[in-house]
């Protein structure tokens, strides 16, 4: 590679595309993207507003309507906190010897390190979740995940509670860590949803299935105790939450006392919980 014909915005886009590509979580059709806009720098935020709710009444005819309604609103902010780099270099020697390409595979290694940091950010906004949403807690998870057909049971009950929220029943999902994945593989409910592998295209990056109403995504971001045997599983729809991220620099540079090429890259992002009450999340003991 010549750094005269390394481009910065088409290396840009490539490991932008690497990136979403490979995000489970941060997907967009896990969260939603409505006010990405545009960020600059870390510290940059993004102006969320809401209306209250309108009040209906009945209407009888020839007598005067109530006075209009005085509409409430309100405001909250999606803050762009996060900022990951990469910085390495390809020594000139290996350059001329590489089979393959030493630089593509470090950068669909770099954007492989950034989704996985990226998931666990947004993952780990189930503390945002509305406290009526839980099933178990952290200190007392649920440990019969090895009974035939619970865990499609506990997904089952997560629908309810999504469901008694008004979130919308197309588009839910369910991202869980591979054991509990397993233990769908055992309940025929579960490995009948399974589509042709002709249609798998469609899916999305990390599903496996669907059971009780979701989509079934598979993480090993899934977040866990210190112990790793307590699990936070999330479930939902994209309208409960919002992300925002974008590829603020790639460039390509000469180190000063090496012969090599280096490249080094900044991805800002941020995440916020907008509407708590459509996540829910089931604490589960893989043991």
């Amino acid at each position: 590679m010549s750094l005269d014909n390394f481009i910065p915005t088409v290396w840009g886009a490539r490991l932008l595309y690497a990136l979403q590509h490979n995000l489970v979580a941060a997907q967009p059709s896990v969260i939603n993207r409505d006010y990405e806009g545009d960020i600059a720098q870390r510290g940059d935020t993004v102006k969320i507003n809401g209306i209250g709710d309108v009040t209906v009444f009945d209407y009888t005819k020839n007598t005067d309507m109530p006075a209009p309604q005085a509409l409430s609103d309100a405001q909250t902010e999606l803050r762009i906190s996060e900022q990951k780099a990469f910085n390495f270099a390809v020594d000139d020697v290996d350059r001329a010897q590489q089979v393959p390409k030493v630089m593509d595979a470090a950068m669909t290694r770099a954007a492989y390190a950034l989704r996985n940091i990226a998931d666990q950010f947004v993952l780990g906004h189930y503390t945002d979740i509305s406290a009526g949403n839980f099933i178990g807690t952290d200190a007392g998870p649920k440990t019969d995940l090895g009974t035939a057909g619970k865990a499609y049971e506990y997904l089952v009950d997560l629908g309810s509670l999504l469901t008694d929220n008004d979130v919308p029943l197309e588009g839910r999902w369910a991202i869980v860590p591979p054991w509990f994945q397993g233990a769908l593989l055992k309940d025929d409910r579960f490995v009948r949803s399974f589509l042709p592998e002709v249609s798998r295209q469609a899916l999305l990056n990390g599903q496996v299935g669907e059971a009780a109403g979701f989509a079934i995504l598979v993480s090993q971001n899934v977040p866990s105790t210190t112990s790793t045997t307590s699990f936070k599983i999330t479930a939902g729809h994209p309208i409960a939450w919002t992300y925002a991220e974008q590829i603020n620099a790639v460039e390509g540079y000469r180190p000063p006392l090496r012969f090599a090429d280096a490249v080094k890259g900044l991805h800002l992002y941020g995440a916020r919980v907008t509407r708590a009450s459509a996540l829910a999340v089931l604490f589960a003991n893989r043991a």
